[in-house]
């Protein structure tokens, strides 16, 4: 019987509801053999997670990477999954803290312009939200929730609250700095959900080529963001490309109605994965 491996999942270190103790419980009971711990720019849950890894699981650790493309006429934020990378690369660190720190300042402008128009969220529970994690906007979402503004994480990112009214910028990496980084770091990256229109604007063939050349090593074609034909065609400029094809859950909790293990990715996939990692941060397990 083939493993069963998710390689996109989240926790209270960014923006899931899980604890990473409760993230590993919960992939052994979703009945998985491999599981990713990929908060959004931190490595926070590693070692929680490590610890709580119960028998039969094993854990690869990485992070889901923000990132923009500065080629485009308006750059366009895009997201790289990086995984079993050196947490202490210098470099890669600091990226990584330039982002986190840029999330708070987001979050705070988007309470104020919440604020601003009369709506009772503020930007301490927002903070008891995030519990010490990396700050999202799905904790502002919570905080629309308790107000009574909204009945879901999914009905606080529409247009006219976190979708686009109140949608801020934040500081991202340029995209083939990441590529560069992470591999300098000693992991791989894999471009996370490249072709999920319902999400928003996407990147050309043409980078993604672009970034093949400088190292990326595959494409996130089966997410529940994809439609069919969207991962026809991430599937297809893969193969053109010899990139990896993935397939993750991209578990956010109760955030997210798709449960743990609802996309997952070939055990020949994740071997190459594997194999092209200096191994300096080895799967657990």
């Amino acid at each position: 019987m083939d493993s069963r491996i998710d390689l996109h999942a989240h926790s209270t270190a960014s923006d899931g509801t899980l604890t990473p103790t409760e993230l590993m419980s919960a992939a052994a009971t979703a009945g998985l053999d491999v599981v990713a711990i990929t908060d959004h720019d931190t490595t926070a849950g590693w070692a929680a997670a490590a610890d709580a890894r119960p028998p039969g699981l094993a854990l690869v650790r990485g992070a889901e990477l923000s990132c923009r493309w500065y080629g485009a006429r308006q750059p366009i934020s895009l997201h790289l999954l990086a995984y079993l990378f050196d947490p202490t690369h210098p470099d890669l660190v600091a990226a990584l803290t330039r982002v986190r720190a840029s999330r708070e300042v987001r979050a705070e402008r988007i309470i104020s312009l919440l604020r601003a128009d009369g709506y009772d969220v503020t930007w301490d529970e927002v903070l008891r939200f995030a519990d010490g994690g990396s700050v999202g906007r799905p904790h502002i979402a919570q905080a629309l929730i308790r107000a009574g503004l909204v009945s879901s994480t999914a009905a606080a990112f529409a247009p006219e609250w976190l979708g686009q009214r109140y949608r801020v910028p934040k500081e991202e990496i340029d995209v083939f700095e990441a590529v560069r980084l992470v591999r300098a770091a000693g992991g791989v990256t894999v471009f996370a959900h490249p072709r999920a229109t319902r999400r928003g604007r996407i990147v050309s063939d043409d980078l993604i080529v672009s970034l093949s050349a400088a190292g990326l090593f595959g494409l996130e074609a089966d997410h529940t963001d994809h439609s069919p034909s969207e991962r026809s065609h991430v599937q297809a400029l893969a193969s053109s490309l010899g990139l990896a094809v993935t397939g993750s859950s991209d578990f956010h909790g109760t955030h997210k109605v798709v449960g743990l293990g609802a996309e997952t990715t070939a055990p020949a996939v994740f071997e190459r994965l594997v194999a092209a990692s200096s191994g300096k941060t080895p799967v657990l397990g």
